[in-house]
């Protein structure tokens, strides 16, 4: 009966509004993306509250993903941390990959896995412009039938996420080292899928990867009256969140990670997050930008949605990452929760 709530062509489409908040945000300046236009056929201009929302879920995903970056790099053996790798589940029309080579900090491997409708579109975008297509090196293969990129450190491929032996196949097929320091993505992504389905993709992650971090960014608090109008809302367009009662809250979200594998994980609300966590000058750098007086519908929004980060770190070189990077609180199984 829950998967009657939820059909896969709305979920999916759910892609297309996030690519363009991210245009409006980047049109806005709150960030900058040299691509994701490529991507948006209709541009639209969002209110302030989503865009601060959407910048908030963009710095917190840059700041850690770059504290993955830099982690091993500083010990002895540097050349043994050089190599890392990037799984994005569900990436949609995402363009991180394209961003990383123009700073320079591109990793060794970049997999995007996602339906085989959206990498088929996302080929098909890459292939018709030069701008992505020359990024790939002269060893690409782009196949519009077969929905995928292959080149020597990008792969786009399509699965079913909740096919977990085929998850494994294209993990395999796209020659990612489990040895290897990986970063996870998952945003807005598990919480469409069934809980054993969720469940079953982390404990996948964990087992495969020794040394990695797993990124989770979706919605919490089902329960009080904006959660509920949130449900609502989605569940009429056909986005059933079906996961969500199996992991309500930020406690249930880090159990998410340690009931399946992993060594510890840390599970903030956005309130949170971009309080303490996102960087006080970009805060004000991007407070300036629009007018804003939407705070007590900003405050409910940002308690709604949350990051967990889950870490295995078989390698010793994530010590420190997470939210309170160089403090002790860094260090345990789960930080305190926010109220």
């Amino acid at each position: 009966m829950a998967e009657s709530r939820s059909n896969r062509a709305a979920v999916q489409a759910t892609n297309d509004d996030a690519s363009a908040s991210k245009l409006s945000c980047v049109k806005k300046g709150y960030m900058k993306d040299d691509y994701v236009h490529l991507f948006v056929k209709r541009p639209l201009r969002r209110s302030p509250i989503i865009n601060r929302g959407y910048f908030s879920r963009w710095a917190a995903f840059r700041k850690l993903l770059s504290q993955f970056l830099d982690s091993g790099t500083s010990s002895s053996n540097e050349t043994a941390h050089a190599k890392k790798q990037i799984l994005s589940l569900g990436a949609g029309f995402d363009t991180t990959y394209f961003q990383l080579l123009d700073e320079g900090i591109g990793p060794y491997l970049y997999v995007e896995l996602d339906f085989k409708e959206v990498t088929s579109k996302k080929a098909a975008v890459i292939e018709n412009s030069s701008q992505l297509r020359d990024k790939l090196g002269a060893n690409s293969s782009i196949s519009l039938e077969e929905g995928q990129v292959l080149s020597d450190h990008y792969k786009l491929l399509p699965v079913d996420l909740r096919d977990i032996p085929k998850l494994r196949d294209v993990i395999s097929f796209a020659d990612m080292d489990p040895s290897l320091p990986t970063f996870i993505i998952a945003e807005c992504v598990l919480i469409y899928l069934d809980p054993d389905s969720s469940r079953a993709i982390v404990n996948c992650a964990s087992k495969t990867f020794s040394t990695a971090v797993f990124f989770l960014y979706e919605q919490i608090h089902p329960d009080d009256a904006f959660g509920q109008q949130m449900i609502i809302n989605l569940e009429s367009r056909g986005c059933a969140l079906l996961s969500i009662d199996a992991s309500p809250t930020l406690p249930a979200k880090e159990r998410l990670f340690l009931d399946n594998g992993w060594q510890r994980a840390v599970a903030w609300d956005m309130l949170k997050v971009y309080g303490s966590f996102v960087d006080t000058q970009e805060k004000r750098r991007i407070e300036r930008l629009e007018l804003f007086d939407e705070f007590e519908e900003w405050h409910m929004m940002q308690e709604h949605y949350c990051v967990t980060y889950a870490v295995n770190d078989a390698m010793g070189i994530f010590g420190d990452f997470g939210f309170t990077k160089g403090s002790r609180e860094s260090m345990n199984i789960s930080s305190p929760m926010s109220p």
